[in-house]
């Protein structure tokens, strides 16, 4: 992270009115570019982030297969590229920067950065920007190319699945930085990151939609951090749900969003676990 360029700002001498100084833009920019290029260089992180959540739409196709989605209204293969979107958030996102996060504390780069202009805030966005980015984008290609080559539909209300892919990315920043608290070395994010991974698999609507599920066990999922990401995307890409479903499911994921946010602001860890 030393590669973080940075101007100080400069006490004006007397009748000087010029004073050079960096704004917020300036700064994420900065910190981006570096994060950037430290996840091109870890060729794991790329791989997980790229390739894994391509390789779950198959395992989600499969899983599908043997389920009657006749009541949802959606096809095996639009079911399992909504759910793949899923999983380049958890994946891409969640994933990688539970394990960033807790790199950049452990290397005391974190700390280097609090001591320069940069607020807290700005550190953690900045950190993040290059994942989120990656995601959205990986996202946007995902969905053109299942409408040009997979015969899904195109999106049927595009500013929920904007609006849910946003909050998506926002909600599993901020779980990241929860985990890395708890996350002692960049080998273990992997074992403190799979209960969310894999209570959002089950029960999130990624692998199956919940509608095919039972009304209790479906009601229960509902509370679950990542369905109302996840219910968001798919009907906006879809659509077919009611108002009072699209407005349950933004609530969901505003509450988690909050609560997810206010954890960071509790317990985020600038200094080495040791």
């Amino acid at each position: 992270m030393s590669t973080v360029s940075r101007q100080k700002t400069e006490i004006p001498r007397s009748g000087d009115t010029d004073v050079r100084t960096t704004t917020t833009g300036d700064r994420l920019k900065a910190l981006g570019r570096a994060e950037f290029s430290l996840l091109v260089r870890n060729r794991t992180a790329l791989f997980t982030a790229l390739l894994v959540p391509l390789g779950m739409i198959v395992a989600i196709k499969e899983s599908l297969g043997r389920i009657d989605l006749g009541a949802t209204g959606i096809s095996v293969i639009e079911a399992s590229m909504t759910g793949g979107i899923g999983m380049v958030l958890i994946m891409a996102v969640y994933g990688s920067l539970t394990a960033a996060y807790t790199a950049r504390r452990e290397e005391l780069v974190l700390k280097r950065l609090r001591t320069m202009e940069a607020s807290d805030r700005e550190i953690l966005i900045g950190t993040a920007l290059p994942s989120a980015g990656l995601a959205f984008a990986q996202s946007a290609v995902m969905i053109a190319a299942a409408v040009a080559f997979l015969d899904v539909r195109a999106p049927q209300q595009p500013v929920v699945l904007v609006g849910g892919l946003l909050i998506g990315l926002v909600l599993l920043s901020a779980l990241a930085a929860v985990t890395s608290a708890f996350t002692r070395t960049v080998e273990s994010a992997q074992i403190t990151s799979m209960p969310l991974f894999m209570i959002s698999v089950v029960g999130s609507g990624l692998f199956v939609p919940l509608e095919v599920l039972p009304e209790r066990i479906a009601s229960i999922c509902e509370l679950l951090p990542m369905t109302g990401t996840v219910t968001l995307i798919r009907a906006g890409w879809l659509g077919g749900a009611e108002a009072n479903d699209l407005l349950g499911a933004a609530l969901s994921a505003l509450v988690w969003t909050i609560l997810s946010v206010f954890a960071v602001q509790r317990w985020f860890r600038w200094e080495p676990r040791r």
